[in-house]
């Protein structure tokens, strides 16, 4: 049996989760909001006193291979309507700024034009720029998964090079260097 996919979810104070038959879709309810996900119609979802288990019907392959899917997907879930998710990128570089409108991202990232990427209306964001500090683009909501998705499209439109360390990359995010010409040549 999946280690991971047996495993119970305790629900915490406050989160609901409701199961569809009809649909197939498992609803999460909490105080930072909710989420929705679809389930295969083979599995079964059982709710008790305040715990939460996936039941896979057989030991078919593509059954053992979606039954920690799923059980991971309603765990992300509830610690997202619970606690909410959080991403932090930096911004390095010389000129390089990053402001945030509403749900409006304004990039000068040393391109010739300044990028405006708009964020989904289910994540929060801010831009924090500090005095002596790299700017900073911080992402919150509740689905893992959207935050992770706008990140890694921030991250793409200048990722980090290897020479200077010029680029975008989340914070602790380790970059491994290259010496160059000019270290060639000593």
């Amino acid at each position: 049996m999946s280690r991971i996919g047996r495993l119970p979810i305790s629900l915490p104070k406050g989160v609901t989760c409701t199961f569809s038959e009809a649909d197939h879709k498992v609803t999460v309810k909490g105080p930072k909001g909710e989420l929705k996900q679809a389930i295969d119609a083979d599995f079964k979802i059982d709710l008790e006193e305040g715990k939460v288990t996936v039941q896979r019907p057989t030991e078919q392959k593509r059954h053992k291979a979606m039954h920690g899917l799923y059980r991971s997907l309603i765990a992300n879930m509830v610690e997202g309507v619970s606690k909410g998710y959080r991403r932090e990128l930096e911004v390095i570089g010389v000129g390089y700024k990053a402001t945030a409108q509403g749900n409006v991202l304004d990039l000068s990232l040393g391109y010739s034009h300044s990028l405006i990427m708009a964020v989904p209306s289910e994540l929060k964001v801010q831009a924090v720029q500090e005095k002596g500090q790299n700017p900073m683009i911080i992402l919150e909501g509740t689905d893992k998964q959207l935050i992770g998705q706008v990140a890694a499209k921030i991250k793409s439109l200048r990722p980090v090079e290897p020479y200077k360390g010029k680029g975008i990359r989340f914070v602790g995010e380790y970059v491994r260097r290259k010496a160059g010409k000019a270290a060639a040549k000593a």
